[in-house]
Protein backbone atom coordinates (compact mmCIF):
# COMPACT_ATOMS: atom_id res chain seq x y z
CA UNK A 1 0.00 0.00 0.00
CA UNK A 2 1.23 3.45 -0.79
CA UNK A 3 2.72 5.45 2.06
CA UNK A 4 3.93 9.06 2.43
CA UNK A 5 7.65 9.62 2.67
CA UNK A 6 7.44 11.35 6.01
CA UNK A 7 5.93 9.67 9.02
CA UNK A 8 4.36 11.86 11.64
CA UNK A 9 5.51 11.70 15.21
CA UNK A 10 2.63 10.76 17.49
CA UNK A 11 2.13 13.27 20.25
CA UNK A 12 -0.08 10.88 22.17
CA UNK A 13 1.91 8.35 24.20
CA UNK A 14 0.74 4.83 24.83
CA UNK A 15 -1.23 4.46 28.04
CA UNK A 16 -0.53 1.33 30.02
CA UNK A 17 -3.58 -0.50 31.27
CA UNK A 18 -2.50 -2.89 33.98
CA UNK A 19 -5.89 -3.86 35.36
CA UNK A 20 -7.98 -6.55 33.75
CA UNK A 21 -11.09 -4.97 35.20
CA UNK A 22 -13.80 -2.95 33.56
CA UNK A 23 -13.74 0.55 35.07
CA UNK A 24 -17.06 2.30 35.50
CA UNK A 25 -17.55 6.07 35.81
CA UNK A 26 -17.52 7.59 39.27
CA UNK A 27 -19.45 10.75 40.17
CA UNK A 28 -18.15 13.99 38.70
CA UNK A 29 -14.93 15.10 40.35
CA UNK A 30 -13.62 11.61 41.17
CA UNK A 31 -10.11 11.02 39.91
CA UNK A 32 -10.38 7.24 39.67
CA UNK A 33 -13.01 4.82 38.37
CA UNK A 34 -14.55 1.92 40.25
CA UNK A 35 -13.48 -1.57 39.15
CA UNK A 36 -15.86 -4.33 38.16
CA UNK A 37 -14.99 -6.89 40.82
CA UNK A 38 -16.50 -9.72 38.76
CA UNK A 39 -13.64 -9.69 36.27
CA UNK A 40 -11.16 -12.32 37.43
CA UNK A 41 -13.61 -13.84 39.92
CA UNK A 42 -15.27 -17.25 39.77
CA UNK A 43 -18.88 -18.10 38.97
CA UNK A 44 -21.40 -20.88 39.53
CA UNK A 45 -25.16 -21.24 39.72
CA UNK A 46 -28.25 -23.39 40.08
CA UNK A 47 -28.53 -24.61 36.48
CA UNK A 48 -27.57 -23.60 32.97
CA UNK A 49 -29.25 -23.94 29.62
CA UNK A 50 -27.49 -25.91 26.91
CA UNK A 51 -24.72 -23.93 25.26
CA UNK A 52 -24.45 -21.36 28.05
CA UNK A 53 -21.91 -20.97 30.85
CA UNK A 54 -21.79 -19.40 34.30
CA UNK A 55 -18.46 -17.85 33.35
CA UNK A 56 -20.12 -15.86 30.59
CA UNK A 57 -21.49 -13.40 33.16
CA UNK A 58 -17.98 -12.42 34.34
CA UNK A 59 -16.05 -12.34 31.05
CA UNK A 60 -16.62 -8.65 30.20
CA UNK A 61 -18.22 -9.66 26.90
CA UNK A 62 -21.88 -8.76 26.37
CA UNK A 63 -21.94 -11.06 23.34
CA UNK A 64 -21.97 -14.15 25.62
CA UNK A 65 -24.53 -15.05 28.27
CA UNK A 66 -25.79 -17.48 30.90
CA UNK A 67 -29.37 -18.71 31.00
CA UNK A 68 -30.96 -20.98 33.63
CA UNK A 69 -32.33 -24.38 32.70
CA UNK A 70 -35.87 -23.09 33.21
CA UNK A 71 -37.62 -19.75 33.73
CA UNK A 72 -36.10 -19.41 37.21
CA UNK A 73 -32.62 -19.95 38.56
CA UNK A 74 -29.57 -18.23 39.98
CA UNK A 75 -26.01 -17.32 39.08
CA UNK A 76 -23.28 -16.34 41.54
CA UNK A 77 -19.98 -14.46 41.52
CA UNK A 78 -17.43 -15.70 44.06
CA UNK A 79 -13.97 -14.76 45.35
CA UNK A 80 -11.30 -16.56 47.39
CA UNK A 81 -11.25 -13.72 49.92
CA UNK A 82 -14.02 -11.39 51.08
CA UNK A 83 -14.90 -8.33 49.00
CA UNK A 84 -16.88 -5.28 50.03
CA UNK A 85 -19.72 -4.99 47.53
CA UNK A 86 -22.33 -2.21 47.43
CA UNK A 87 -23.86 -2.46 43.96
CA UNK A 88 -24.40 -4.75 41.01
CA UNK A 89 -25.20 -4.21 37.35
CA UNK A 90 -27.22 -6.83 35.48
CA UNK A 91 -26.96 -6.70 31.70
CA UNK A 92 -29.37 -8.91 29.77
CA UNK A 93 -28.80 -10.30 26.29
CA UNK A 94 -31.60 -10.16 23.75
CA UNK A 95 -33.73 -13.17 22.90
CA UNK A 96 -34.46 -14.50 26.39
CA UNK A 97 -37.44 -14.31 28.69
CA UNK A 98 -38.51 -11.21 30.59
CA UNK A 99 -37.68 -11.10 34.29
CA UNK A 100 -40.65 -10.22 36.49
CA UNK A 101 -39.11 -10.75 39.97
CA UNK A 102 -35.56 -11.12 41.32
CA UNK A 103 -33.36 -11.02 44.41
CA UNK A 104 -29.69 -10.35 45.16
CA UNK A 105 -28.40 -12.53 47.99
CA UNK A 106 -25.41 -12.60 50.31
CA UNK A 107 -24.66 -16.26 49.61
CA UNK A 108 -22.46 -16.51 52.71
CA UNK A 109 -25.38 -15.85 55.06
CA UNK A 110 -28.46 -16.26 52.88
CA UNK A 111 -29.43 -12.66 53.56
CA UNK A 112 -31.35 -10.66 50.95
CA UNK A 113 -29.36 -7.60 49.85
CA UNK A 114 -31.97 -6.30 47.39
CA UNK A 115 -35.10 -7.46 45.58
CA UNK A 116 -37.44 -6.08 42.97
CA UNK A 117 -39.77 -6.62 40.04
CA UNK A 118 -39.18 -6.17 36.33
CA UNK A 119 -35.83 -6.30 34.57
CA UNK A 120 -33.09 -4.89 36.84
CA UNK A 121 -30.15 -2.79 35.73
CA UNK A 122 -28.14 -1.02 38.44
CA UNK A 123 -28.86 -2.43 41.92
CA UNK A 124 -27.60 -0.55 44.98
CA UNK A 125 -27.53 -1.87 48.55
CA UNK A 126 -25.64 -1.39 51.82
CA UNK A 127 -21.95 -2.19 51.51
CA UNK A 128 -21.45 -5.82 52.52
CA UNK A 129 -18.31 -7.91 52.98
CA UNK A 130 -18.80 -11.32 51.38
CA UNK A 131 -17.12 -14.07 49.40
CA UNK A 132 -20.07 -14.94 47.18
CA UNK A 133 -23.00 -12.92 45.82
CA UNK A 134 -26.00 -14.41 44.01
CA UNK A 135 -28.47 -13.00 41.49
CA UNK A 136 -31.64 -15.07 41.74
CA UNK A 137 -34.46 -14.97 39.17
CA UNK A 138 -37.65 -15.89 41.03
CA UNK A 139 -40.14 -15.27 38.21
CA UNK A 140 -39.82 -14.83 34.43
CA UNK A 141 -41.76 -15.44 31.22
CA UNK A 142 -39.07 -17.86 30.01
CA UNK A 143 -35.38 -18.47 30.66
CA UNK A 144 -33.74 -14.99 30.72
CA UNK A 145 -30.29 -14.44 29.23
CA UNK A 146 -27.80 -12.69 31.53
CA UNK A 147 -24.82 -11.30 29.63
CA UNK A 148 -23.00 -9.68 32.56
CA UNK A 149 -23.28 -9.75 36.37
CA UNK A 150 -21.02 -6.86 37.33
CA UNK A 151 -20.20 -6.07 40.95
CA UNK A 152 -18.75 -2.91 42.48
CA UNK A 153 -17.50 -1.67 45.79
CA UNK A 154 -18.63 1.93 45.26
CA UNK A 155 -21.45 1.95 42.75
CA UNK A 156 -21.68 1.00 39.09
CA UNK A 157 -23.56 2.30 36.09
CA UNK A 158 -24.99 1.08 32.85
CA UNK A 159 -23.21 1.85 29.57
CA UNK A 160 -24.31 5.15 28.09
CA UNK A 161 -25.06 5.97 24.49
CA UNK A 162 -23.26 9.31 24.47
CA UNK A 163 -19.99 10.73 25.81
CA UNK A 164 -19.95 11.90 29.41
CA UNK A 165 -18.75 15.23 28.07
CA UNK A 166 -17.55 16.68 24.80
CA UNK A 167 -19.22 16.09 21.42
CA UNK A 168 -22.87 15.14 21.26
CA UNK A 169 -23.56 11.54 20.28
CA UNK A 170 -24.78 11.24 16.68
CA UNK A 171 -28.40 10.69 15.83
CA UNK A 172 -28.91 6.91 15.43
CA UNK A 173 -29.22 5.38 11.97
CA UNK A 174 -27.16 5.64 8.80
CA UNK A 175 -29.13 8.68 7.61
CA UNK A 176 -28.97 10.47 10.96
CA UNK A 177 -27.28 13.85 11.26
CA UNK A 178 -24.17 13.38 13.43
CA UNK A 179 -23.84 17.12 14.07
CA UNK A 180 -20.98 19.44 13.13
CA UNK A 181 -17.61 18.25 14.50
CA UNK A 182 -15.87 20.80 16.75
CA UNK A 183 -12.57 19.10 17.57
CA UNK A 184 -13.61 18.53 21.20
CA UNK A 185 -12.59 15.13 22.55
CA UNK A 186 -14.93 13.03 24.73
CA UNK A 187 -14.17 12.05 28.30
CA UNK A 188 -13.64 8.36 28.97
CA UNK A 189 -16.16 6.58 31.20
CA UNK A 190 -13.55 4.04 32.32
CA UNK A 191 -11.10 1.46 31.01
CA UNK A 192 -11.51 -2.02 29.59
CA UNK A 193 -8.38 -4.13 29.26
CA UNK A 194 -8.37 -6.55 26.33
CA UNK A 195 -5.69 -8.99 25.19
CA UNK A 196 -7.07 -9.86 21.77
CA UNK A 197 -9.62 -9.01 19.11
CA UNK A 198 -13.19 -8.36 20.23
CA UNK A 199 -15.66 -9.89 17.77
CA UNK A 200 -18.80 -7.84 17.20
CA UNK A 201 -22.09 -9.07 15.77
CA UNK A 202 -25.27 -7.08 16.06
CA UNK A 203 -24.68 -3.88 18.05
CA UNK A 204 -21.79 -3.41 20.46
CA UNK A 205 -22.16 -0.33 22.67
CA UNK A 206 -19.00 0.47 24.62
CA UNK A 207 -20.57 3.05 26.91
CA UNK A 208 -17.77 5.53 26.07
CA UNK A 209 -15.15 3.43 27.84
CA UNK A 210 -11.56 3.24 26.60
CA UNK A 211 -10.62 -0.20 25.26
CA UNK A 212 -6.93 -1.00 25.39
CA UNK A 213 -4.64 -2.40 24.03
CA UNK A 214 -3.03 -4.69 21.45
CA UNK A 215 -0.30 -4.24 18.83
CA UNK A 216 2.78 -2.07 18.94
CA UNK A 217 1.42 1.27 17.71
CA UNK A 218 3.47 1.05 14.50
CA UNK A 219 2.70 0.59 10.83
CA UNK A 220 3.10 -3.20 10.70
CA UNK A 221 0.57 -4.77 8.34
CA UNK A 222 0.23 -8.00 10.33
CA UNK A 223 -1.27 -6.55 13.52
CA UNK A 224 -4.64 -7.82 14.66
CA UNK A 225 -7.62 -5.46 14.91
CA UNK A 226 -9.03 -4.47 18.29
CA UNK A 227 -12.58 -4.95 16.98
CA UNK A 228 -13.81 -7.17 14.14
CA UNK A 229 -17.36 -6.32 13.03
CA UNK A 230 -19.41 -9.01 11.32
CA UNK A 231 -21.52 -8.16 8.27
CA UNK A 232 -24.33 -5.80 9.24
CA UNK A 233 -22.89 -5.09 12.68
CA UNK A 234 -22.58 -1.80 14.55
CA UNK A 235 -19.79 -0.58 16.82
CA UNK A 236 -20.70 2.53 18.78
CA UNK A 237 -19.69 4.72 21.72
CA UNK A 238 -16.16 3.35 22.04
CA UNK A 239 -12.76 4.97 22.62
CA UNK A 240 -9.76 3.00 21.35
CA UNK A 241 -6.68 3.39 23.51
CA UNK A 242 -3.08 3.22 22.34
CA UNK A 243 -1.71 1.01 20.92
CA UNK A 244 -4.81 -0.06 18.98
CA UNK A 245 -3.30 -2.68 16.67
CA UNK A 246 -4.97 -2.50 13.27
CA UNK A 247 -7.96 -0.65 14.69
CA UNK A 248 -11.35 -1.88 13.48
CA UNK A 249 -12.07 -4.36 10.70
CA UNK A 250 -15.46 -4.40 8.95
CA UNK A 251 -15.88 -7.83 7.42
CA UNK A 252 -18.93 -6.84 5.35
CA UNK A 253 -20.98 -3.68 5.59
CA UNK A 254 -20.98 -2.08 9.01
CA UNK A 255 -21.77 1.07 10.97
CA UNK A 256 -19.13 2.78 13.12
CA UNK A 257 -20.94 5.36 15.22
CA UNK A 258 -19.33 7.77 17.71
CA UNK A 259 -16.04 5.85 17.86
CA UNK A 260 -12.81 7.65 18.82
CA UNK A 261 -9.19 6.63 18.24
CA UNK A 262 -6.68 8.13 20.71
CA UNK A 263 -3.87 7.05 18.38
CA UNK A 264 -4.54 5.69 14.90
CA UNK A 265 -1.52 3.41 14.68
CA UNK A 266 -1.69 1.43 11.41
CA UNK A 267 -5.25 2.24 10.24
CA UNK A 268 -8.26 3.38 12.25
CA UNK A 269 -10.62 1.10 10.31
CA UNK A 270 -10.39 -1.21 7.31
CA UNK A 271 -13.44 -2.00 5.16
CA UNK A 272 -13.11 -5.49 3.73
CA UNK A 273 -16.57 -6.48 2.48
CA UNK A 274 -16.79 -7.66 -1.11
CA UNK A 275 -20.55 -7.96 -1.60
CA UNK A 276 -21.25 -4.29 -2.30
CA UNK A 277 -23.44 -2.15 -0.10
CA UNK A 278 -22.56 0.86 2.05
CA UNK A 279 -20.68 1.12 5.34
CA UNK A 280 -21.08 4.17 7.55
CA UNK A 281 -18.77 6.18 9.78
CA UNK A 282 -21.02 8.52 11.74
CA UNK A 283 -19.46 11.05 14.10
CA UNK A 284 -16.42 10.21 16.21
CA UNK A 285 -12.82 11.19 15.65
CA UNK A 286 -9.19 10.07 15.40
CA UNK A 287 -5.75 11.57 15.96
CA UNK A 288 -2.04 10.92 15.72
CA UNK A 289 -1.79 8.88 12.55
CA UNK A 290 1.04 8.42 10.07
CA UNK A 291 -0.67 7.30 6.89
CA UNK A 292 -4.29 6.29 6.25
CA UNK A 293 -7.21 6.66 8.62
CA UNK A 294 -9.89 4.67 6.76
CA UNK A 295 -8.59 1.96 4.43
CA UNK A 296 -11.00 0.53 1.84
CA UNK A 297 -9.84 -2.90 0.69
CA UNK A 298 -13.17 -4.38 -0.44
CA UNK A 299 -15.77 -2.92 -2.77
CA UNK A 300 -18.96 -0.90 -2.35
CA UNK A 301 -19.21 2.49 -0.66
CA UNK A 302 -17.89 4.03 2.55
CA UNK A 303 -19.92 7.00 3.84
CA UNK A 304 -18.08 9.27 6.32
CA UNK A 305 -19.99 12.08 8.04
CA UNK A 306 -19.55 14.29 11.07
CA UNK A 307 -16.00 13.05 11.68
CA UNK A 308 -13.03 14.86 13.25
CA UNK A 309 -9.44 13.97 12.31
CA UNK A 310 -6.22 15.55 13.58
CA UNK A 311 -2.69 14.70 12.51
CA UNK A 312 -2.74 12.01 9.82
CA UNK A 313 -1.85 11.35 6.20
CA UNK A 314 -5.22 10.62 4.57
CA UNK A 315 -8.78 10.50 5.81
CA UNK A 316 -9.67 7.82 3.22
CA UNK A 317 -7.72 5.61 0.82
CA UNK A 318 -9.08 3.08 -1.63
CA UNK A 319 -6.46 0.33 -1.71
CA UNK A 320 -4.28 0.69 -4.78
CA UNK A 321 -2.40 -2.60 -4.61
CA UNK A 322 -4.46 -5.19 -2.75
CA UNK A 323 -4.68 -8.82 -3.83
CA UNK A 324 -8.02 -8.12 -5.53
CA UNK A 325 -8.87 -4.95 -7.43
CA UNK A 326 -12.34 -3.42 -7.08
CA UNK A 327 -14.25 -0.31 -8.00
CA UNK A 328 -14.77 1.65 -4.78
CA UNK A 329 -16.72 4.73 -3.79
CA UNK A 330 -16.53 7.13 -0.88
CA UNK A 331 -18.88 9.88 0.26
CA UNK A 332 -17.43 12.43 2.67
CA UNK A 333 -19.59 15.15 4.21
CA UNK A 334 -19.43 17.52 7.15
CA UNK A 335 -15.92 16.71 8.43
CA UNK A 336 -13.27 18.73 10.28
CA UNK A 337 -9.71 17.80 9.35
CA UNK A 338 -6.66 19.25 11.06
CA UNK A 339 -3.04 18.82 9.94
CA UNK A 340 -3.54 16.19 7.24
CA UNK A 341 -2.04 15.58 3.80
CA UNK A 342 -5.02 14.35 1.78
CA UNK A 343 -8.78 14.05 2.20
CA UNK A 344 -9.35 11.09 -0.13
CA UNK A 345 -7.14 8.96 -2.35
CA UNK A 346 -8.87 6.95 -5.11
CA UNK A 347 -7.86 4.80 -8.09
CA UNK A 348 -9.26 6.51 -11.17
CA UNK A 349 -8.27 3.70 -13.54
CA UNK A 350 -10.62 1.35 -11.69
CA UNK A 351 -13.54 3.79 -11.80
CA UNK A 352 -13.39 4.87 -8.15
CA UNK A 353 -15.33 7.97 -7.14
CA UNK A 354 -15.11 10.40 -4.23
CA UNK A 355 -18.08 12.67 -3.49
CA UNK A 356 -16.88 15.35 -1.08
CA UNK A 357 -18.93 18.11 0.53
CA UNK A 358 -18.66 20.44 3.54
CA UNK A 359 -15.02 19.86 4.45
CA UNK A 360 -13.12 22.20 6.76
CA UNK A 361 -9.31 21.99 6.66
CA UNK A 362 -7.18 23.58 9.38
CA UNK A 363 -3.37 23.70 9.49
CA UNK A 364 -3.43 22.00 6.12
CA UNK A 365 -2.98 24.72 3.52
CA UNK A 366 -1.27 22.37 1.06
CA UNK A 367 -3.50 19.35 1.64
CA UNK A 368 -4.79 17.55 -1.45
CA UNK A 369 -8.55 17.13 -1.46
CA UNK A 370 -9.11 14.36 -4.02
CA UNK A 371 -5.96 12.54 -5.07
CA UNK A 372 -6.03 10.25 -8.10
CA UNK A 373 -3.86 7.15 -8.32
CA UNK A 374 -3.31 4.43 -10.87
CA UNK A 375 -4.15 1.19 -9.11
CA UNK A 376 -1.72 -1.68 -9.68
CA UNK A 377 -1.32 -5.37 -8.89
CA UNK A 378 -0.16 -6.48 -5.46
CA UNK A 379 3.57 -6.13 -5.07
CA UNK A 380 3.81 -2.81 -6.96
CA UNK A 381 3.25 0.74 -5.78
CA UNK A 382 0.36 2.82 -7.18
CA UNK A 383 1.36 5.80 -9.29
CA UNK A 384 0.09 9.21 -8.16
CA UNK A 385 -1.66 10.96 -11.06
CA UNK A 386 -2.56 14.29 -9.47
CA UNK A 387 -5.50 16.07 -7.88
CA UNK A 388 -8.96 16.05 -9.41
CA UNK A 389 -11.77 18.60 -9.19
CA UNK A 390 -15.36 18.29 -10.33
CA UNK A 391 -14.82 15.43 -12.75
CA UNK A 392 -15.99 11.86 -13.24
CA UNK A 393 -13.91 10.55 -10.34
CA UNK A 394 -13.56 13.54 -8.00
CA UNK A 395 -17.02 14.95 -7.37
CA UNK A 396 -15.97 18.02 -5.43
CA UNK A 397 -15.74 21.75 -6.10
CA UNK A 398 -13.63 24.46 -4.48
CA UNK A 399 -16.74 25.82 -2.77
CA UNK A 400 -17.07 22.51 -0.89
CA UNK A 401 -13.78 23.17 0.92
CA UNK A 402 -13.09 25.70 3.67
CA UNK A 403 -9.44 26.28 4.60
CA UNK A 404 -8.52 27.97 7.85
Amino acid sequence: MNRPALLRWSAVGATAVVSAAIAMALPTGSALAADNLSIGAGADGSSKASGTSYGNVIDGNTGTYWAPGSATGSVSVKWSSAKSVSSAVIQQASGGGSISAWRVLNHDTGGVLASGSGSPSTINFSSTSLKKITFEITSASAAPRIAEFQTFSSGGSNPTTSPTSGPTSPTPGPTGNPGTPTGAWPSSAGNVSISGTVNVSGTFDGGMKTYCCIGDGGQGESQDPMFKIANGGTLQNVILGSPAGDGVHCEGTCTIRNVWWNDIGEDAATFKGTSGGTSYVIGGGARSGSDKTFQHNGNGTVNISGFYLSGSGKLYRGCGNCTNSYQRHVRIDNVLLNDIDMVAGINSNWGDTATITRVTLTNASSATVCGKYQGVAKGSEPKYLGEGWNDANCKVTQSDITRR
